[in-house]
């Protein structure tokens, strides 16, 4: 079984090898030579994006069946406010267990170069239809559609030297053939002259037709740092009048970049892939729930309608990536890390972004998922911030607060217990920016009310949080 990153150090080994390329003609009106003028769309991500994404559960392997199926029980929870279901990596791929071999991996696009669903995956995509019958069954639901794209564009359409749709423009005009992904050399780099800006029009206005509600664009938040490219796309998205989700990654995006970075995407991800460790020692990669305590403080006064700093996905529940990271498993989170996962994620205002396989769901998963309390502190914070001491010790208890919105705003504290063993202490107030008075409150995990007192008592297991509603 192949990690992400194996898969494209793979294809970095083979850089220059000639891809397998099935061209099938686009059917769907997209944009012309000349741009339309810019229609002003609603806000896309007024409060942070909840919903499922396929990477950690399916790897290169998500087909149409597993995306419904996960689909309709996703749609059992958007009550709760989980309503993206998002394809990730390589559903354009006819062979995605061929990930090792990188020069027999068949890839499909269409007459004008752009990445197309591989039709022995997604059959409801034939005859020029695309994602769209897809998308459909996902609005259906009440869902919103999303797919995972690297940016660029396919060098088998460089090639083929392709022309861009409506214009006398080819891919060799577009393409930085100087410019490729480090971790997946599949494209090149797009430059941001007429034909960039084409191919990207031609792109998005593509996917809008389709329906697609957040984009996801891989190799372009960090190593490298795209800024053209970020422009184009956010144009070309702002073109077509549709309030796509853009969605940078990978991470970690560099702090310097937060003001022109957070112009044109609404979500772009502070650190690397995640996956399901308190941490990883003597690895660079992946990261573990750990390190997101250091990238959420750092970026938490960035968060804001339309802007999320993404601290990556939640791997709960059953994994299985294939080829991905790691065998299929159950998260080998612990229960009080998942807690403290979730607990961190809602006060700090970060997407939440469930990697299950959500047909295989847990009953505990189940709970986390329906915590309305927990949820509602993601999506209706309207300030929430770390409260830092002692910040030579990395492992001292951190502490948040967040207040809610609304007619009847909330305050609440949290505070996390990084150490591998037990904390308990008593917490004066003023550390979470109280007023020195007893305070009562309701700790939101154990149900239970706390009388007042001018310390919070907390007995907190080790990677385990609590979580207190001020009353």
């Amino acid at each position: 079984m192949f990690s992400r990153r194996l898969f494209h150090a793979f294809c970095a080994a083979f850089f220059g090898v000639s891809i397998v390329a099935v061209v099938v003609a686009g059917t769907i009106t997209v944009a012309s030579a000349q741009p339309p003028a810019r229609i002003v769309a609603p806000i896309a991500a007024p409060t942070p994006p909840m919903g499922w994404n396929s990477w950690d559960a399916y790897g290169l392997t998500i087909n149409e069946a597993d995306y419904k199926a996960n689909a309709q029980v996703l749609a059992s929870f958007k009550s709760y406010g989980w309503n993206y279901a998002v394809i990730d990596e390589g559903w354009f791929l006819e062979n995605p267990l061929n990930a090792g071999k990188p020069d027999t991996l068949k890839y499909t696009i269409d007459a004008y170069g752009r990445v197309t669903p591989a039709l022995n995956r997604f059959p409801s995509a034939a005859n020029g239809a695309g994602f769209k019958p897809i998308a459909d069954y996902a609005h259906s639901l009440g869902l919103k559609f999303g797919i995972h794209i690297i940016r660029g564009i396919p060098k088998r359409a460089v090639k083929e030297n392709l022309t861009i749709l409506n214009t006398s423009l080819h891919a060799s005009d577009a393409a930085d053939t100087t410019d490729t992904c480090s971790w997946n050399p599949d494209n090149f780099g797009v430059k941001e002259n007429a034909a960039g800006r084409a191919y990207y029009d031609s792109l998005i206005a593509l996917y809008a037709g389709w329906g697609v509600d957040f984009l996801k664009v891989d190799c372009i938040a960090d190593h490298p740092y795209k800024a053209d490219e970020i422009r184009m796309i956010s144009a070309a998205i702002q073109k077509t009048g549709r309030p796509i989700v853009l969605s940078l990654s990978p991470g970690p995006t560099q702090l310097e970049h937060a003001a022109e970075i957070g112009e044109h995407a609404q979500m772009w991800r502070i650190a690397d892939d995640i996956w399901d460790g308190w941490e990883f020692p003597g690895q660079k990669w992946p990261n573990g729930l750990l390190s997101a305590f250091d990238n959420l403080s750092r970026w938490s006064r960035y968060a804001r309608p339309g802007n999320w700093p993404d601290a990556d996905m939640l791997p709960w529940g059953y994994l299985g990536p294939e080829p991905g990271w790691g065998k299929a498993r159950q998260s080998a989170l612990t229960q009080d890390e998942q807690r403290t996962q979730f607990t961190l994620w809602a006060i700090a205002r970060t997407p939440m972004i469930l990697g299950a396989n959500l047909t295989r769901l847990d009953d505990f998963t189940k709970s986390l998922l329906a915590n309305k309390e927990v949820i509602a502190i993601n999506q209706t914070a309207i300030k929430s911030e770390e409260h830092s001491t002692y910040p030579e010790d990395p492992l001292r208890p951190r502490r948040w607060s967040a207040i809610t919105g609304g007619t009847h705003p909330q305050h609440y504290v949290a505070i996390f217990n990084l150490h591998d063993k037990p904390l308990k202490d008593d917490e004066p107030w003023l550390l979470f920016g109280l007023a020195d008075k007893a305070h009562a409150g309701y700790d939101v995990w154990n149900k239970k009310h706390l009388p007042p007192s001018a310390k919070l008592h907390v007995e907190i297991p080790a990677h385990g949080c609590m979580l207190v509603r001020v009353e």
